[in-house]
């Protein structure tokens, strides 16, 4: 990072927290960097590299010791998803959905031994989790989920299909909303955990994607799966508040991860502005570049303000920052995709080619802007907590 950005946006963190800023770039920039292009190119999960992560506490950042983890607080939470996401899209994902949306479900509304069986396993990387939530019909619309859950002698059987759903072959956790009654709407919805390499009844299928090959983001069906009753997560027909909480906190770690994004966007185009001549000069000498430049970094100093006052009014104990978290992620997703936009165009041609990383974040911002609610989902949520039209 440059003098000029080294010292913005930092000033609201406290020693421990530049230091966890510190040695989680240390990791990503000497272990994982190295690695990416490799596995991309071998469109390979980073099955390796996950260990490297769980070393250091950073599996468990949102889980307390006594679990195995190493939480200490949720602005520090953002600044390693923010920090990871930087290098890796793939290996942040892991961070974020095994952290926001499993472990922090569990330890809101699990039970003791869910507790106790899965949270060690996530903090130390021995248990993966995917999170099953969107489906064919929509992700956005929630409430209106086809997946159900028939009660039946000692559980449930699930049926229905989940899509685009992170982690899903290499998972030993699914995350997995589904309804009792799809009339019953959200009061119907309900949230299990369950092994799926225990479980009968379930099929993995990968889906051919354009990008995020790594990811190998996958279909999950399931065929009348059974899970016992313990596998229900908080209470029979209370899933949506469950979700609705958990997607609070996963909102917050996709933006951090939004913000890592546009930083590496910035990183990369300020040192090839200063190399690239044109006209027999840099390219960073012409205002149209400069105003780029400026542009990508304001745009990004802004997403990350929005993303610190999220976390810090996390760590203060408000339950419920649903405005807050659609303002971070709306400003996060779109700083990402611009930026990214505008960096291919101060590439030039070679944004669009292998040899340049450019290229590879714009496909990887875009999923970036869709997952965890898409942009006109969030525009329309800010405005009707504005008009006092929704609650949080």
């Amino acid at each position: 990072m440059s003098p000029p950005l080294a010292r913005m946006m930092d000033f609201d963190l406290s020693d421990e927290q530049r230091e966890v800023r510190r040695t989680v770039r240390a990791l990503a920039e000497q272990q994982i960097l190295p690695e990416v292009e490799r596995l991309e190119q071998q469109q390979a999960y980073p099955t390796e590299l996950i260990p490297k992560l769980a070393e250091l506490g950073l599996l468990g950042a949102m889980i307390p010791e006594q679990y195995g983890g190493s939480f200490t607080d949720v602005v520090s939470y953002g600044v390693i998803c923010e920090e990871i996401a930087r290098i890796d899209w793939v290996l942040a994902s892991v961070i974020s959905v095994g952290n926001s949306l499993a472990a922090s479900s569990i330890l809101a509304h699990g039970s003791d031994a869910q507790k106790e069986r899965f949270l060690p396993g996530i903090a130390a990387g021995t248990c993966l989790a995917s999170a099953c939530l969107t489906e064919p019909g929509g992700g956005t619309d929630l409430g209106n989920m086809q997946t159900t859950a028939e009660k039946v002698d000692g559980g449930y059987r699930l049926s229905g299909t989940k899509v685009f759903i992170s982690h899903a072959a290499h998972a030993d956790l699914f995350f997995v909303v589904a309804t009792l009654d799809r009339a019953l709407k959200h009061r119907g919805v309900t949230a299990f955990l369950l092994d799926p390499k225990q479980t009968d009844g379930i099929a993995i299928n990968e889906i051919p994607m354009r990008t995020l090959k790594r990811d190998n983001l996958a279909e999950v069906v399931f065929e009348e799966a059974f899970v016992p009753a313990e596998a229900v997560l908080g209470e029979e027909g209370k899933g949506f508040p469950i979700l609705g909480s958990a997607l609070d906190v996963g909102r917050f770690s996709v933006a951090a991860r939004c913000v890592g994004q546009s930083q590496r966007a910035i990183d990369l185009c300020i040192p090839y502005a200063q190399e690239r001549k044109a006209f027999d000069q840099p390219i960073a000498r012409f205002q149209l570049i400069q105003q780029k430049i400026t542009d990508m970094i304001m745009r990004t100093e802004q997403a990350r303000q929005l993303v610190y006052r999220l976390g810090r009014m996390k760590d203060a104990g408000v339950p419920r920052a649903s405005m807050e978290a659609s303002m971070a992620k709306l400003a996060g997703s779109q700083a990402a995709v611009q930026n990214a936009l505008d960096g291919i165009q101060i590439f030039g041609a070679f944004g669009l080619s292998e040899e340049y990383e450019i290229g590879r974040l714009l496909l990887e911002a875009k999923a970036l802007e869709l997952g965890e609610g898409t942009s006109e989902l969030h525009t329309k949520l800010i405005a009707e907590y504005a008009l006092g039209l929704r609650k949080q």
